[in-house]
């Protein structure tokens, strides 16, 4: 790793402390996770006793100690509510699961502390800094705007392929193998994060933010240019990313968007979700069967090609061996260390590969770490949708950005279903989704 690495990680959270004190706490915390989480490089740091010193971890550190310094009167204001009980629960779920496999309490403790660092802290932070209308709005404009910025860097990818994080970084980034970035007859860029497919879903939701924000008026100009232009670049070189699953993402999104804003429906928001909740109890009951495999994988290869297909065919064909181990233990898992993977008996080898977080999540932490990680991520969204703001508000520009950050969190749900792509900015608006509804439900 070259000096800049360390320079940027471990100077993150001083650089997080000024931010604090240069510019207000909500616009500080926008900054440092969006900052973090696009242009900080893929490292990670092991630390005794901590989870790894991560682009992730540190950004949380660095704002809890600054919240507690200069803010902390937002901690003293939160006040835990119903909606809070998911993300409590999958976040000690690891220590539920250490407990029960005999791992031990501090490997209990320690799973769950890496828990609560890559998902807890983000939504708390969400639940104290965008409770509000206007809080998701600024959050959505800001991820907006960081599509534009990852603009210009994907398209250099996209044309001499990922080198920004090995050129300015020393190392590769993804880890993965470089086949997996030619798409399409091109290539499929990763910047600063995990994957191709991690940028797939960050610029899909920039670009449906985007589409929302003009078509209802919340933004008309950006640094005094129309944001019609920005839009069309946006929307351009997200096309250009070649990823598959974003694309479908993308439009049932915009579908979403539009039966509410044209018909007021939101029947179509129901469908999708229950579609996502069905085919994870058809997962995790074992009622995905190798003809059914068959089925998707010709109906896949008539609509995107053979080489998506048997990529799917693989992810399925693996989730079908996990999920008959995770069903060995069904309710807290396998816990950690690999005790969820499938491996030969007579060289040890590993013989399956864990891609979809869902699979993840049943794996290591049983149903209650499968049913609690689905219902923080699409309650919220479902209550403020259907209980609190129905689709015939969602046209109106207070109302908008927020309606549609939650439309993302429910993409980002499906997008789990073959993925395991974290973003902690999505957890962030899952938190102040929650924490409007919260105030909502109580004022009404």
């Amino acid at each position: 790793m070259s000096v800049l690495t360390y320079l940027a990680m471990f100077g993150w959270i001083p650089a997080i402390i000024y931010l604090f004190q240069r510019y207000q706490p909500q616009k500080a915390v926008i900054i440092a996770f969006i900052a973090a989480w696009l242009f900080l490089p893929k490292a990670s740091f092991p630390v005794i006793g901590l989870p790894d010193y991560t682009k992730i971890s540190a950004t949380c550190y660095g704002i809890v100690l600054a919240t507690l310094a200069f803010d902390i009167q937002r901690f003293k204001k939160i006040r835990f509510s119903w909606i809070d009980i998911p993300l409590i629960v999958f976040s000690l779920q690891p220590f539920i699961s250490s407990i029960t496999n005999d791992l031990g309490p501090y490997d209990g403790i320690s799973s769950s502390l890496a828990q609560i660092v890559r998902w807890g802290i983000p939504y708390l932070l969400g639940r104290i800094y965008f409770d509000s209308l206007d809080g998701l709005k600024k959050l959505a404009v800001a991820i907006f705007i960081g599509g534009l910025m990852y603009t210009p860097l994907c398209l250099i990818e996209i044309r001499l392929s990922p080198i920004l994080h090995r050129t300015i970084y020393g190392f590769e980034g993804t880890g993965r193998s470089f086949v997996q970035a030619i798409r399409l007859g091109g290539y499929r860029p990763s910047v600063f994060m995990e994957h191709g497919l991690a940028v797939g879903m960050w610029m899909m939701a920039a670009s449906v933010i985007g589409i929302s924000l003009w078509k209802t008026g919340v933004i008309k100009q950006l640094w005094n240019i129309d944001i019609k232009l920005f839009l069309i670049c946006l929307v351009a070189t997200f096309i250009l990313v070649k990823s598959t699953g974003a694309y479908l993402l993308f439009v049932l999104g915009l579908c979403i968007l539009f039966s509410a804003w044209y018909w007021r429906n939101k029947l179509l928001l129901i469908i999708f979700s229950l579609a996502i909740c069905y085919y994870l109890f058809l997962g995790a009951s074992g009622n995905i069967t190798t003809a059914r495999i068959e089925q998707i994988v010709s109906f896949t290869t008539s609509l995107v090609g053979e080489d998506r297909a048997q990529s799917l065919e693989f992810r399925l064909s693996n989730e079908q061996i996990l999920g008959d181990r995770a069903r060995e233990r069904p309710l807290t898992g396998w816990g950690g260390w690999g005790r969820n993977q499938v491996y030969d008996e007579a060289t040890g080898k590993q013989l399956t590969t864990t891609d979809s977080l869902w699979i993840i999540a049943f794996g290591t932490g049983g149903i209650i770490g499968l049913v609690s990680l689905t219902a923080f991520m699409l309650l919220p969204s479902l209550m403020f949708c259907l209980r609190c703001y129905p689709p015939v508000s969602w046209s109106h520009p207070k109302v908008a950005p927020a309606a549609t950050l939650a439309i993302i969190m429910v993409l980002y749900m499906f997008d789990c279903i073959s993925n395991a792509m974290i973003n902690p900015i999505f957890t962030l608006a899952s938190g102040g989704i929650s924490g409007v509804v919260v105030k909502h439900i109580k004022d009404y």
